[in-house]
């Protein structure tokens, strides 16, 4: 069973102003909830409409209806189970190391996907500015399939950051040097920038390294690549 009053502060949390109060966030589907109780994040409930096997205290789980669950789900079409955890604490950023910045990425399925890149390519912080969506928006949980437990994800003055910082800052730009022909640095910082706009003018002045992903159609017609898919040729490039 689900009260009203249980169901209101859950649907809350879809907005970031909540979450941020609360200090908890709402994760979906039976994989992703698993990936999240397997993982250093604490369980506040589980609210699922079948009688599954969580591997979590009793006390932990209500079974629920489908039409409350579709009242207090983010999804078009709601799963089976929705979760409540608690935000982390989280270290600060390493000093060393292969970093990504982002700048003013606002698309949550891009934002989960670099997440899920930054897991595959073992980059263990992920450097936000403060413009880019939440890390805890619902559609970004959905979309790292888990990988937001193992990466840490800072939100952070982006100009202040990079300034204070030692290492090499590479960014992406159209009229960069070519990634394939750049003897690329281990540790770093590698920005990406805005779906629309790509790197601020103020992001850009603290650069070192202008980089750029060759186009290579006979055309050269297409404007640019998705940010996400940019990430990946680039922090492949980076490992390889």
């Amino acid at each position: 069973m689900i009260s009203k009053n249980q169901i209101k502060q859950i649907s809350q949390l879809k907005q970031k102003k909540f979450r941020e109060i609360e200090q908890k966030f709402i994760a979906e589907g039976i994989k992703v909830i698993q990936e999240l109780i397997a993982s250093d994040l604490k369980l506040i409930h589980i609210y699922s409409t079948e009688d599954f096997d969580f591997g979590v205290q009793p006390n932990l789980i209500s079974q629920i209806s489908e039409s409350d669950l579709k009242k207090i789900s983010a999804l078009t079409n709601p799963n089976t189970c929705l979760a409540v955890f608690e935000i982390p604490a989280l270290p600060q950023p390493k000093t060393e190391g292969l970093q990504v910045a982002l700048d003013d990425i606002r698309d949550p399925g891009n934002l989960g996907t670099i997440i899920r890149l930054c897991d595959w390519f073992g980059i263990s912080d992920l450097i936000c500015s403060e413009t880019t969506v939440d890390v805890y928006n619902p559609k970004v949980v959905q979309a790292t399939m888990g990988s937001i437990t193992r990466v840490n994800i800072h939100y952070v003055d982006l100009k202040k950051y990079l300034e204070q910082t030692d290492l090499p800052i590479y960014g992406t730009f159209m009229d960069g040097e070519n990634i394939y022909n750049e003897k690329l640095a281990t540790d770093g910082i590698i920005v990406m920038g805005n779906e629309a706009n790509g790197i601020s003018a103020e992001i850009e002045k603290l650069v070192s390294n202008r980089i750029s992903i060759p186009r290579f159609g006979t055309l050269q017609a297409t404007e640019s690549l998705n940010v996400a898919t940019a990430t990946a040729i680039t922090l492949s490039e980076f490992r390889r």
